[in-house]
């Protein structure tokens, strides 16, 4: 804005800004819905990419392709 000529600077409410960043600095932050809880046993749809060599050993068997890929997994994550 211009007053005679001469720029206004913005007015500014430093009480206002302080509690505006008071309040960022100090809200807690919202809390996540907790994780469902697991059913031992149940099993999870995932995408997975693999190579296709590794996909076509487990599948050379023929089915029960994905229970032998799991229980690779398992034994790799000493389950």
């Amino acid at each position: 804005m211009l007053i005679d000529g001469m720029a206004r600077r913005p007015t500014f409410d430093s009480r206002s800004e302080a509690e505006k960043a008071f309040k960022a600095a100090t809200t807690k932050p919202a809390e996540l819905p907790p994780a469902a809880p697991s059913i031992p046993g149940a099993k999870e749809m995932v995408s997975l990419r693999i190579d296709r060599d590794v996909l076509d050993f487990f599948q050379e068997e023929g089915p029960g392709w994905q229970d032998r890929i799991n229980a690779a997994l398992r034994k790799a994550a000493g389950k």
